[in-house]
């Protein structure tokens, strides 16, 4: 059922990366039908972004799509340009482009790590530092990496070293952040479960189920779960957050 819009996010311009499907694509979605211009950002999935980008209601805000690989700096630096020819401002950045590999740790090479580390985190790193001089001009901003319950600890998440170090560094870089730029720019993190998305479908059904049973409300997380939360992130209501890790997952990885 679709949600009406409150305008929490009129006249504000946002990136959000990895936003071609799945959470990336939740968020746009949401950050548009609260009035936000967005710039969907996407790499492999050009044809999902372009139906994305068709399919969203610009009559408040401008929507773009532009690929990037935000592991490589000068299409980091591109997609950033991008967004202020776009909107002429950036108040909002979404590090949500992410990748996991399933490998064991003995399995895992080198480059396969790198990949890893250079999607997840490297790229949310070199993001927040092209935005952080905006922001910081501006005086105002918003900052929302997308990390996991696997970097929480959650014991039966931790199958997959190089994606939980990714993972963890997130929740790393949104503390650290949150100094660095502080008073000026909110650094936030989201810590979703096991969502319903493409990255999962390669999972049994009896892992899937498990992940559920795990969760207090005995389900899977939706997309729509963590775009309300990354909403809220992004509007006026959290002008008094920063440094803070939310976890989205049904009580899974409760602290």
């Amino acid at each position: 059922m679709d949600r009406e819009s409150s305008s929490k996010l009129k006249g504000k311009s946002a990136i959000v990366t990895g936003a071609s499907k799945g959470i990336g694509a939740a968020i746009a979605r949401a950050f548009v039908r609260e009035g936000a211009s967005v710039l969907i950002n996407y790499n492999n999935s050009e044809k999902e972004a372009l139906e994305l980008t068709r399919s969203l209601d610009s009559s408040i805000g401008s929507v773009v799509s532009f690929r990037a690989d935000v592991s490589k700096d000068p299409e980091r630096k591109a997609l950033v340009s991008k967004a202020l020819g776009e909107f002429g401002r950036v108040d909002v950045l979404v590090n949500n482009a992410g990748m996991i590999t399933r490998n064991s740790f003995l399995e895992t090479t080198e480059s396969q790590f790198d990949q890893v580390i250079g999607v997840n985190l490297k790229s949310a790193y070199f993001l927040c530092h092209a935005v952080a001089p905006i922001m910081l001009n501006q005086k105002q901003g918003k900052i929302i990496n997308i990390s996991s319950i696997s970097g929480l600890a959650q014991i039966s998440t931790l199958a997959h070293v190089d994606y939980v170090v990714s993972k963890a560094g997130l929740i790393g870089l949104t503390r650290s952040l949150a100094v660095a730029l502080a008073p000026y720019v909110n650094v936030n993190a989201i810590c979703p479960g096991t969502i319903e998305t493409d990255m999962i479908a390669p999972l049994a059904k009896e892992k899937k189920e498990s992940s559920a049973s795990e969760s207090l409300l005995r389900r899977l997380g939706t997309p729509e779960d963590v775009a309300s939360a990354a909403v809220f992130l992004a509007s006026e209501d959290s002008n008094f957050i920063t440094g803070e890790i939310v976890t989205v997952a049904g009580g899974r990885g409760m602290r």
